[in-house]
């Protein structure tokens, strides 16, 4: 026992000296790397706290050109640049490492992926895509791809964009049928526009192949047909919604009406439409069946239609059009009290007929196959923001 008592007397003055000298030997190699930093960085860090990003950039450079190991403070400045917005700077600094001979090739591609990031933040689109497709074949090939797809998107080129898309499917494994049968809607549109409605067939069926449900291709598939005058096959792919997604149904209503009553068959047309209303309820929806039934029916018929949809589907849509409905029977004496309420009403149903985006939650009052906002493809139901809340 005393010999142990002797033996830990001596360890630990030999421990306090050991860890004396690994924290001299710690500090020594602390200072000699502290003054192996160029002065320029220490220049640099205070113009940037003194918010003079313009010298701290041009310390930073003399900062580079002194010692390369300095490359990673160049990206965080890029990158920080970038995020404020300020591109010009940010396109300044990875040029720069660019144009630098010694740096790795690791480094040259993130510099160059950095500088694509660049371009595209500052919306030069052409100088993206050149930087973008230099990348899609190494390590940032699934970003660069993305990227593309965005510019070619912006540029409304949709071949590009289709060309992109199937080999991210290919890449990742994942669906991309709902934006490939767009872009192909897209170029179907853009040959309608041109009235060239063979090819814009042909660009439809060529969406239909790649999604069966895309409601998109329906849609315009009927519009040709029934710009063409033939109404019936008009009728026909409109009607193909249902089983594609019979949301979409409140988007051909009116269309619907106008082939029926071009081809004499309103009355057919309207026990179609109302059956859709009781099968898929919408507002949509309902504001044309009511119209219909006004028009078709009288005041009366129409009044009962939204009194039992009102029952089953409560809305404020709803109420607006039961008492658009008991105006046009109600008795002089009882319709100023009807008006002023159906304009409290009116007013409300137009704050919250608008169109709301699933993704990033853009309103609007048109409907839009591709948000304006996030970018997304079939993002909006299509549904009023009454319904969407109500689901």
């Amino acid at each position: 026992m005393p010999e142990l008592e002797f033996w830990w007397l001596i360890a630990f003055p030999a421990f306090f000296a050991l860890g004396w000298l690994a924290a001299r030997i710690d500090i020594k190699h602390l200072v000699t790397e502290s003054r192996r930093v160029p002065r320029s960085y220490f220049t640099g860090l205070n113009f940037l706290l003194n918010e003079q990003p313009d010298k701290a950039i041009e310390a930073f450079i003399e900062v580079v050109k002194v010692d390369p190991e300095t490359v990673e403070l160049h990206f965080a400045l890029g990158s920080l640049f970038r995020r404020r917005g300020e591109t010009e700077r940010a396109i300044r600094m990875h040029k720069n490492l660019l144009e630098r001979s010694d740096l790795a090739r690791e480094q040259r591609v993130l510099a160059l992926y950095e500088l694509g990031q660049d371009y595209l933040k500052a919306g030069l689109l052409d100088r993206a895509e050149e930087v973008f497709v230099r990348l899609r074949d190494g390590p940032h090939r699934a970003t660069a791809l993305k990227n593309l797809l965005d510019i070619y998107q912006q540029e409304k080129d949709w071949e590009k964009a289709i060309d992109v898309a199937r080999e991210l499917e290919r890449d990742s494994g994942q669906g991309w049928q709902k934006e490939i049968a767009n872009f192909y809607c897209e170029l179907a549109a853009q040959e309608i526009n041109h009235s060239r409605p063979d090819a814009a067939r042909g660009h439809l069926d060529d969406a239909l192949r790649a999604n069966r449900k895309c409601v998109r291709a329906s849609i315009l598939g009927g519009d040709l047909a029934a710009a063409a005058g033939d109404h019936g096959a008009g009728i026909e792919h409109w009607k193909r919604i249902e089983a594609q997604n019979p949301a979409y149904l409140a988007l051909v209503a009116q269309r619907l009406l106008k082939s029926f009553q071009a081809l004499g068959e309103t009355e057919q047309g309207l026990t179609l439409l109302r059956g859709y209303l009781a099968a898929h309820p919408s507002l949509d929806l309902l504001d044309v069946v009511f119209q219909l039934s006004i028009d078709a029916k009288g005041a009366q018929a129409a009044y009962e239609l939204v009194r039992d949809e009102l029952r089953r589907n409560p809305t404020l849509l709803g109420l607006d059009r039961l008492l658009e409905a008991q105006l046009l029977t109600a008795p002089a004496e009882r319709r100023p009290e009807l008006e002023m309420v159906r304009s409290l009403v009116h007013g409300q149903t137009r704050r919250i007929a608008r169109y709301r985006c699933e993704t990033c939650g853009f309103r609007a009052r048109q409907f839009y196959w591709q948000c304006p906002a996030c970018g997304g493809w079939e993002t909006y139901p299509p549904r009023r923001t009454e319904e969407f809340d109500a689901a």
